[in-house]
């Protein structure tokens, strides 16, 4: 089964909602996503059908804009690569 890829453009992610903005562009995230991070956990951990995974380009950009919510999401990125064998995270700064 070929790897599903969402590719984020970190130099226009400069909030949450950016993230999840390009999120939901790139998967098939359900209509009622809530956009937090539990419901984030949740469409990634259930609702999206692997392998699949996240590559973020240009993070650095997104680190220094998002500060604090970077490193939230990115924990939840590393939760669910944990989590999920059928799930790869690969962040490019």
């Amino acid at each position: 089964m070929p790897v599903k890829r969402c590719i984020l453009n970190g130099r226009t992610i400069k909030s949450i909602d950016d993230f999840y903005d390009q999120l939901a562009d790139k998967l098939p995230v359900p209509e009622h996503f809530g956009r937090n991070l539990d419901a984030l956990w949740d469409v990634l951990s259930t609702d999206i059908k692997g392998p699949f995974e996240i590559v973020w380009k240009d993070s650095e950009a997104s680190k220094k804009a998002m500060k604090r919510d970077f490193e939230r999401v990115l924990q939840l990125l590393k939760d669910l690569e944990d989590d999920r064998v059928d799930f790869k995270l690969k962040i490019e700064k």
